[in-house]
């Protein structure tokens, strides 16, 4: 006996199918059939996009936080500390000879 493999949608087609369902203008079995997806699956991917569209404008706008690892000066150092270790194992290995 053949094991049926379950289908897997990414998040944008879940999305494609939640907003056509949001809109109204064809019924949740009508939409299913459009996708082949079950008419509950449709359902419960509207459900769930509509307790999480409030968190979308959540978000505050403005300058995004600026990462502390990758300031130019840290990185400067880096690039300096790396290319002295560098110097140092070809002196000791003989190859900068």
């Amino acid at each position: 006996m053949s094991e049926k493999k379950r289908k897997s949608f990414t998040s944008q087609h879940k999305a494609k199918v939640a907003l056509d369902a949001i809109r109204g203008a064809k019924t949740l079995n009508e939409i299913a059939q459009e996708y082949t997806v079950h008419p509950t699956q449709v359902g419960e991917w509207k459900r769930e996009l509509l307790a999480q569209a409030s968190s979308i404008f959540e978000i505050k706008r403005g300058p995004k936080p600026e990462d502390p690892s990758s300031s130019p000066e840290r990185l400067y150092s880096e690039i300096g500390r790396l290319k002295m270790e560098l110097d140092w194992l070809k002196k000791k290995s003989g190859i900068g000879q």
